[in-house]
């Protein structure tokens, strides 16, 4: 599984590798104001799409810590809890004939 996983990420790494530099070019970029940014088209689209996946990890780390805190107050809920009957002994040992029951 871990020479699947090796794998997939190299494969990943070499189409990045190949978009980029096919894809090296000079971009305009109109901002407000009649300001121009002029970027390298492989560099934008890494910012866009690191900042499209900045509000999922904050979502995911959220539910993460929320769920962190109801499972140690639900562990703590129940370390507290006492049983309120107490077991009741075992019976005797009886022993029974060979041939009997």
């Amino acid at each position: 599984m871990s020479f699947l996983k090796t794998l997939f990420w190299i494969v990943v790494a070499v189409i990045v590798a190949l978009f980029c530099f096919n894809n090296w070019t000079v971009v305009d970029v109109n901002l407000w104001n009649g300001l121009i940014l002029e970027t390298k088209l492989p560099l934008l689209l890494a910012v866009f799409f690191l900042l499209g996946l900045i509000p999922p990890l904050l979502l995911w780390q959220a539910t993460r810590y929320r769920l962190r805190r109801r499972m140690m107050s639900e562990a703590g809920n129940v370390a507290a809890v006492q049983p309120s009957v107490e077991p009741l002994p075992p019976g005797p040992i009886t022993t029974m004939p060979p041939g009997g029951a």
